[in-house]
């Protein structure tokens, strides 16, 4: 009976040792868990970059309004009947 009580222990501490120090251990769960938390931090970043341009490419695509203000705010253009004024405040 002592045999049997002594192989149960020995393969508890067994299945015990391999659950914390093992190859999918307490440890590699918990750095695995930072590692999906910083990718999915980027993927957040990455999907709303996406969707500005997106949305971008989207208005490029549909209307000249904002061709024009691209035009207008990035290379300083006029349509030939607009007068250019510029306005600078008093020091």
């Amino acid at each position: 009976m002592r045999l049997i009580t002594f192989a149960l222990v020995a393969l508890l501490a067994l299945v015990h040792a391999e659950l914390w120090f093992g190859k999918g251990g307490v440890g590699r769960v918990v750095g695995l868990q930072a590692q999906l938390r910083e990718q999915q931090a980027k993927n957040e970043v990455a999907q709303t970059r996406n969707d500005r341009l997106s949305a971008e490419v989207r208005d490029l695509k549909e209307g000249l309004e904002m061709v024009e203000e691209k035009a207008r705010a990035e290379l300083g253009m006029l349509k030939t009947d607009e007068i250019y004024v510029q306005y600078a405040p008093r020091r």
